[in-house]
């Protein structure tokens, strides 16, 4: 996501490369470019105008802070002002009323509405610990009803079952009397996809948003529609409360447009991403985290927690003891690429951590994309568990059983071999006390997972691409 906005903020930011001082002039030319990439980037005219006027403003009586040059004061200003047009801090979810919690799901047809809904029931039971439920009152899309129930169940939540032959209403008061008799925290309600132009559905969810009164609704919207997406979710908004949105598909999203318009555009806040295919490709929105990203300083702190509810610390500790002995082994190296995958891949890693995000496709591919990773995972899964702890077993015969197996070839197979003793001798050579201090340092990461303290000074920072010489760590 926002990848070809990154790079051209990236651009329009060098017109300030090697300058003393801020001016009027050079200021114009960096707003110019700024806006340029705002605007390829399909933002809403009305935000674009808003945010530079307020950098231009702030801009020109802009004092550089000592240990930054222009450049850099001039993108912690860019920072700070679109982290506060785009929401300022991340809105969470209320559970304040008397259980059930009644979340309504309201968004247009097609926009991954029902898949959101699975989603968020997954994350409020994984990370809020509450009990869920969920429920379709979408009683006019075939097998809408079915649909839920096999991504409730792929999410490992409760669902109520429901039927086309009754009304909204009758189905979501029948479903809260069930979550109150069986002591649900949470009922998330799917209803039918509608159009904002439609006159008479709009007035159905209406009257059952009354009926019903939840303590939250959201809205769900298409990312890569761009900024009609803001003015859908305001259409949406004006005939119903909203008290936030769900942006959708932002990994198919490379302008990012949506994100940066809705909470303007509408007052409402974005309070969470769908950011793939998998149940649990959704995550809380954090403007400053996101504006973070867009700017190329990473997102550290998503990263540390990403790792927290991921990694599986046993086979980490594990793994990282062998490290420190010398027997880092094939199984290992597995392990290693299959908790990366579960994390969403190498590339989605790289985006997260300072300066890396903005590096080119093709220059990431030549470290190891996620094709890449794959088929290593098959090698190692066609070799027995003997050949993975003893490599040099690994000749003629064998090797090429394990490319027949894997369905790759004796080149691919040699590939991972060669880039496996490269890891060995490179762990041997750092030794058991450089090797430690490594993992302490990942350990005290991990150990700040959810606050801000320790982690890295934007103000501080010498950006790579943006006048800086190194990165922040």
């Amino acid at each position: 996501m926002f990848d070809n906005l990154t790079a051209k903020l990236s651009n329009s930011f060098k017109s300030l490369t090697g300058k003393s001082k801020l001016s009027e002039s050079n200021i114009k030319d960096a707003i110019r470019e700024v806006r340029r990439a705002l605007l390829e980037a399909d933002v809403a005219i009305e935000v674009i105008k808003v945010f530079l006027d307020r950098v231009h403003e702030k801009a020109i009586g802009l004092n550089v802070q000592e240990g930054l040059n222009p450049t850099q004061s001039f993108i912690k200003l860019v920072e700070s002002e679109l982290t506060d047009v785009i929401g300022g801090s991340n809105a969470e979810i209320n559970f304040k009323t008397q259980p059930p919690a009644i979340i309504l799901v309201a968004g247009l047809q097609g926009a991954g509405k029902t898949t959101s809904v699975a989603k968020l029931a997954k994350f409020i039971k994984e990370d809020q610990k509450k009990k869920v439920l969920v429920v379709s009152a979408d009683v006019y899309r075939p097998a809408a009803i079915d649909q839920l129930e096999v991504v409730a169940n792929q999410a490992d939540v409760d669902f109520f079952p429901s039927s086309i032959d009754e009304s909204p209403e009758d189905i979501v008061i029948k479903a809260k009397k069930f979550a109150q008799k069986n002591f649900f925290d949470v009922l998330i309600v799917d209803t039918a996809g509608r159009l904002h132009v439609d006159e008479d559905m709009m007035s159905e969810i209406s009257i059952l948003q009354k009926r019903v009164n939840p303590i939250e609704t959201l809205f769900v919207v298409d990312s890569m529609t761009g900024q009609d997406a803001a003015h859908t979710a305001r259409a949406f908004s004006d005939a119903l409360p909203l008290t936030g949105v769900i942006l959708t598909k932002t990994d198919g999203d490379a302008r990012g447009g949506a994100a940066l318009s809705v909470k303007y555009i509408t007052g409402k806040p974005i309070k969470f991403l769908g950011t793939g295919e998998k149940i649990d490709a959704f995550e809380p929105f954090h403007p400053d985290r996101l504006v973070s990203r867009i700017l190329g300083m990473g997102d550290v702190l998503s990263l540390v927690e990403e790792i927290e509810k991921k990694v599986d610390k046993k086979k980490a500790e594990k793994s990282a003891k062998k490290m420190i002995k010398g027997n880092f082994d094939l199984e290992d190296m597995r392990e290693q690429l299959l908790q990366m995958q579960n994390m969403g891949g190498i590339g989605a890693m790289l985006d997260k951590l300072p300066g890396l995000g903005q590096i080119p496709e093709s220059v990431k591919n030549q470290v190891m994309n996620d094709s890449q990773s794959s088929q290593m995972i098959a090698i190692i899964n066609s070799m027995t568990p003997k050949e993975r702890v003893h490599i040099k077993l690994i000749k003629g015969s064998r090797k090429q059983r394990i490319a027949d197996g894997s369905g790759t070839n004796l080149q691919d197979v040699n590939k991972l071999l060669k880039q496996f003793e490269k890891m060995q001798k490179q762990m041997k050579k750092m030794g058991g006390s450089k090797m430690k201090k490594m993992m302490a340092k990942m350990q005290e990461m991990q150990a700040g997972g959810n606050s801000s303290e320790g982690m890295p000074d934007i103000s501080k920072l010498k950006l790579p691409g943006f006048g800086g010489k190194k990165f922040p760590f």
